[in-house]
């Protein structure tokens, strides 16, 4: 008997954007969620092909879970549902930038993004947070 070699299906992503995408090893690339009308940076997440096809055409985002391995649509379980508003690739087609219309949390910690929890540097003063709150200083962290 021969060695039998089998194509991968091709991707349902559209061949144009695929051929562009420049995806990390396993074949992810990283995909920043961010609220279309304030700018907001809410979260990033994890595409593969098959999730930005879907996230693409069914106007809700879908994720690919590196920890549980399976794909994710953002509030299904939660409530906390993206709506898609737009979608971009960066300049070198490595991270998608995904606009969109978040209701509820963003993050599975219950906080509406998952950036403001733990500024480590002020834009403002230019100190650390550790060092700016040890000197007692009121500056506030550009998480608040």
């Amino acid at each position: 008997m021969g060695v039998m070699t089998r194509t991968p299906p091709p991707s349902p992503l559209d061949p144009s954007i695929a051929a562009r995408l420049k995806r990390s090893a396993d074949g992810l690339v990283p995909a920043i969620a961010q609220q279309y009308d304030t700018g907001e940076v809410l979260m990033l997440g994890w595409m593969n092909d098959e999730a930005l096809h879907r996230t693409l055409t069914t106007g809700r985002c879908t994720y690919w879970s590196r920890s549980r391995q399976e794909y994710w649509v953002k509030g299904d379980t939660s409530g906390h549902v993206q709506y898609v508003k737009s979608v971009a690739l960066d300049c070198d087609a490595d991270t998608v930038l995904v606009k969109v219309d978040q209701v509820g949390a963003a993050c599975h910690t219950g906080a509406r993004t998952c950036f403001d929890a733990d500024v480590i540097k002020s834009a403002v003063s230019g100190e650390d947070a550790a060092s700016a709150e040890d000197a007692g200083s009121d500056v506030p962290s550009l998480g608040q």
